[in-house]
């Protein structure tokens, strides 16, 4: 097999091991040095004995030095791409059922393209670069994606403030097609809502909460529900769709709670209450007017996206799974997460534990949740596990 011909990044001594395990980020401080190469560039990195760790992408600007794409010799980066996408495709043709045409098509480092996300929604692909190195490579993943998915539009949504830290600029555009419609409506589990993939939270809807959405629906019969931080209403619509007696959204946004009104309109629900208000406000006003839900979702943004972040966020979920816990009779449940990737899941166990303690409430976990199998996890990049979550019942 003819190799690639790439610059050469050498280890130190015994730093070669979480990347021989699959890790596939190299901080520059395991390297004896790193050449001034442009950011992004392809490299190879070998061992203090000059044996081969990985092919990957460099970033000399940044702490977070290479990102590894393959444990072994590779003599195309093209076919390499070709084979890491038609492995996500072919997983998630495993996994999502037929009701269902909005999903994570790639999702960075748990499918092996660190700094690439695809998500799709109906026949639009909507893409975010996260690094100077996926930039590199960014037309030939269109190419591939093009070909195997079909897409009417390709829509790149690279917004995000990691791109600064990787010395690439701020964008949104169509790179395929024809422009985004206003609005392209999803089908997730026979339900409908509509998606603004240029406007809304990450690429437009929290595709990682469809499995526990469902969990939901199957939950919410005859129940009063509380749906906190709704965004645009999915956990809401699902609980509609249960059966649920009553049900509450409590949300901020205004374009967020028009879209709430909309999604709710498209299903054939009644809207029920629609608050607009800050959750912990009104969590604090529902538990003094000595109010009550059977079933209660907690689905908050990121408390933690640094970690100096970590204790003020963990005082921000005992807070308000505090007051959620006195808010259910006997018998009721909270769906409860936490998607901030330094708040790990023991973590966020022992939080709970004493948000319990606190409200003087004994609860059962009836199930540990986390990512859907089109949001995959690398098994030794334990900090791609970002989104955890309990269901508790409350005894």
């Amino acid at each position: 097999m003819t190799v690639l011909a790439l610059p050469v990044l050498r280890l130190k001594k015994e730093r070669d091991k979480s990347a021989r395990a699959g890790h596939p980020w190299l901080f520059s401080g395991a390297f004896e040095a790193i050449p001034e190469v442009e950011p992004g560039s392809l490299c190879r990195v070998e061992d203090a004995a000059g044996k081969l760790v990985g092919i990957g992408y460099a970033n000399p600007s940044r702490s977070l030095a290479v990102r590894l794409l393959a444990w072994e010799e590779i003599s195309s980066v093209q076919d390499l791409l070709a084979r890491r996408l038609d492995a996500a495709i072919a997983l998630r043709a495993s996994c999502i059922p037929a009701d269902t045409d909005a999903y994570r098509l790639v999702g960075g480092e748990g499918d092996f393209l660190p700094g690439l996300i695809v998500d799709r929604y109906a026949d639009v692909l909507v893409l975010q670069v996260q690094t100077a190195g996926m930039e590199r490579l960014l037309g030939r993943v269109v190419e591939i994606l093009a070909d195997r998915v079909r897409p009417t539009t390709v829509f790149e949504r690279s917004d995000i403030p990691v791109r600064r830290e990787e010395g690439l600029p701020m964008r949104k555009r169509v790179i395929l097609g024809p422009p985004l419609p206003p609005e392209i409506e999803i089908r997730e589990h026979g339900l409908r809502f509509g998606v603004q993939p240029d406007l809304g939270q990450k690429t437009g809807f929290f595709l990682d909460q469809r499995l526990h959405r469902r969990r939901v629906r199957e939950r919410a019969s005859g129940r009063r529900v509380l749906n906190c931080f709704a965004y645009t209403g999915a956990f809401s619509v699902a609980a509609q769709a249960g059966g649920a007696s009553a049900v509450t959204s409590v949300e901020t946004s205004e374009p967020a709670v028009e879209l709430l009104r909309r999604n709710m309109e498209r299903n054939g629900c009644a809207l029920g209450t629609i608050v607009a208000s800050d959750a912990f406000d009104f969590l604090r006003s529902e538990q003094r007017a000595g109010r009550h839900y059977d079933l209660v979702v907690l689905d908050p943004p990121a408390f933690a996206k640094k970690r100096h972040q970590l204790d003020a966020a963990l005082r921000g979920y005992k807070e308000i799974n505090r007051q959620a816990l006195q808010l259910l009779p006997p018998g009721g449940e909270l769906f409860t997460f936490s998607c901030s990737q330094y708040v790990d899941a023991a973590a966020f166990q022992r939080t709970l534990f004493a948000a319990a303690a606190e409200a003087g409430v004994h609860a059962q976990v009836l199930a540990r949740l986390g990512h859907p199998p089109d949001h995959p996890v690398n098994l030794a990049h334990v900090e791609g596990e970002y989104l955890k979550g309990l269901h508790l019942r409350r005894v």
